[in-house]
Order: C-alpha cells, then sequence, then structure tokens
C-alpha cells in the first residue's frame, strides 16, 4: 500500500469490499479496516459512500478519456454511433476488473430509489464526458438529453454486460451497436423535446408558417432527424 494514496486505498478497499458487501451494509469502520487506516484518515479522504461512489464513476472517466479522444486523434470522419461504439466499449473494459462490485451496486439500486436517482445524475455526468470523448456535442439542453439517455441505455447495457460470458462480449457488442443505432435515429425526436422546451409547442395546423427565425429553426428540427453529433 505505500504507492497508495490515502484515497487511492479508501477506494480500492471499498471496491473490494462492494464486490461481497451490499452498499447499504457498508460502514465506515469496516472499510478503514479493510483499508487498513485509521478512520480519521478514512475521513480526510472521503466524508461518504456517495463520495467514493463519484470517485468511482470520475476513475472511470479518467482511464476511457487516457485513450484518446478528438483531440488525439480521433477519426471524426467515421459515423458518430462508431465513434461512441468504441468510447464505450473502452469503459466497459475500464469496469471489467469491477464486475462484481457493479452488478453489487446495480442489484441495490433495484431496490433504493435515493440511490438509482443518485447513479443516474453522477452517469448522466460521466455520459457528458463520453459524448466528448467521441467528438460529440453535449452541450445545452440537447446535450442534457443526449448525456441523460445516454446513461440509461448504458445502465440497461450493464445487465447485458454482467451475464456475457463470452470473452469477445459478442451479445454486448451486438446490443451496443443496436442501441447506439436506435439511438441516433431516435435522436431528432430528442431535438423536438428540446426545441419545444424552448420556444414552446408550435399550435397545430400551422407548421408551414412560424412568426419568427427562432421556430422556424424548430420546425426544421422537427421535419428532420439530427445525426448523433
Amino acid at each position: 500500500m505505500a504507492s497508495e494514496t490515502l484515497r487511492e486505498a479508501s477506494l480500492r478497499a471499498f471496491l473490494d469490499l462492494l464486490a461481497y458487501t451490499p452498499l447499504e451494509r457498508i460502514s465506515f469502520p469496516q472499510l478503514a479496516e479493510h483499508a487498513g487506516l485509521p478512520l480519521s484518515e478514512l475521513r480526510a479522504a472521503y466524508a461518504t459512500t456517495d463520495d467514493l461512489l463519484d470517485a468511482f464513476l470520475r476513475d472511470t472517466d479518467r482511464q476511457v478519456l487516457a485513450e484518446g479522444g478528438p483531440d488525439e486523434g480521433l477519426d471524426l470522419g467515421e459515423p458518430a454511433h462508431e465513434r461512441l461504439f468504441e468510447v464505450l466499449m473502452r469503459r466497459l473494459d475500464a469496469l471489467e476488473p469491477h464486475r462484481e462490485a457493479v452488478a453489487s451496486l446495480l442489484r441495490s439500486a433495484r431496490y433504493d430509489p435515493r440511490l438509482a436517482l443518485r447513479l443516474l445524475s453522477a452517469s448522466t455526468r460521466s455520459q457528458r464526458w463520453m459524448l466528448a470523448a467521441a467528438g460529440i456535442d453535449a452541450t445545452g439542453l440537447r446535450g442534457d438529453l443526449k448525456a441523460r439517455g445516454l446513461a440509461v441505455m448504458f445502465a440497461r447495457l450493464l445487465e447485458i454486460w454482467l451475464k456475457d460470458e463470452d470473452p469477445g462480449l459478442s451479445r454486448t457488442m451486438a446490443r451496443l451497436d443496436e442501441e447506439l443505432r436506435r439511438g441516433a435515429r431516435l435522436l431528432g425526436m430528442a431535438e423536438n423535446l428540446a426545441t419545444i422546451a424552448r420556444f414552446g409547442r408550435p399550435p397545430r395546423g400551422s407548421t408551414r408558417t412560424r412568426d419568427s427565425a427562432a421556430t422556424r429553426d424548430g420546425e426544421a428540427d422537427a421535419e428532420t432527424p439530427a445525426p448523433l453529433h
């Protein structure tokens, strides 16, 4: 442990415990003992289990981003869903050493609405970074819709991944490809929702005429599904 920082040792111990202990049963004395740290030092590193969960997601984000993005040779000529496919497979690779901890966390979330919402919020933040790594705009209200939709999709994908015993993850990759292609087709609907939120729903029977350039732009979004970039 000499080469580990306090935060690294605490996070490692947390993930080790989470692999076989439900989140709600992990206590700070237990965590400090597993990390080989006094409670005072654990407190200096993390204040709550929510902080530890955030650290886990941030560390996963960092590993994915360290493998490259649009500023490090990412081929922006590829379709957006293919770039995102590569990024999300990298994310699964980063999670692989913690597969049992992820499974435990998802089990707890099924019975704890607060935890489920907490994970959705944290995952949405992470997915903004995944979109950025894939060279896909995730700013503004439309970015919110993309990131939240991607977080929900990735949560579903994790259920497939956890049951995929193929070393090549064939089932997982097939599902991810299917979900991303569907998401690209449905993005036009998300763009419409963003436009409605900004400008209000256009009145029925007036799709040919608009009173402003802003609502004309909203109509264009509604008539033409936007690409995922």
